[in-house]
């Protein structure tokens, strides 16, 4: 896709929004089953096959089912790795080819209550994006810069949005 390509497809969009700020807001939902034989949830996804999602091997799990806090640096390196792709598009900068890696941090002695003073969730996240390409080194800073301040899924780990258990409906 060329820089002209994606503000053609953007451009519509962005218009819209502009004059409608409204239009702009949408709600996202995810729903899963709850399985409490097997302590999983059954996850589906809008593109794919059923996600079963269990217990980390750390916590107990054998390893079978989907680790939750490894999908969410799936979803950080989807949504990092697109948005990469698209600032890159929109800079002009080629590549040849590009890879891109989550690495999280956690101490699973606050998932299971070991120690109070851990907290539960990943300590850190470090992101890497790997490209083949002759862009200079300020153009990939400042592609660096906008990947992180456009990708949905980092700037709602660097700025935690409000998450409630809201309740156990009977």
């Amino acid at each position: 896709m060329t820089p002209e390509q994606l503000r053609a497809m953007q451009a519509p969009i962005k218009a819209r929004f502009r004059e409608d700020p409204a239009s702009a807001q949408t709600l996202m939902v995810a729903r899963g089953e709850l399985d409490r034989e097997l302590c999983i949830c059954r996850i589906p996804t809008s593109h794919g096959p059923i996600v079963e999602a269990g217990l980390h091997e750390m916590t107990g799990g054998d390893g079978h089912w989907k680790c939750s806090a490894q999908m969410l640096l799936e979803a950080l390196i989807g949504c990092a790795g697109t948005t990469a792709c698209v600032v890159s598009t929109a800079m002009g900068i080629e590549f040849t080819t590009g890879r891109i890696r989550a690495e999280g941090q956690i101490d699973f002695r606050g998932t299971l209550g070991v120690s109070r003073e851990v907290p539960v969730g990943f300590i850190a996240i470090r992101l890497v994006i790997e490209l083949q390409t002759a862009a200079d080194d300020s153009t990939l800073i400042k592609l660096q810069e906008l990947t992180e301040r456009y990708c949905v899924v980092a700037q709602s780990l660097r700025t935690p949005v409000t998450c409630v258990v809201e309740r156990i409906i009977p």
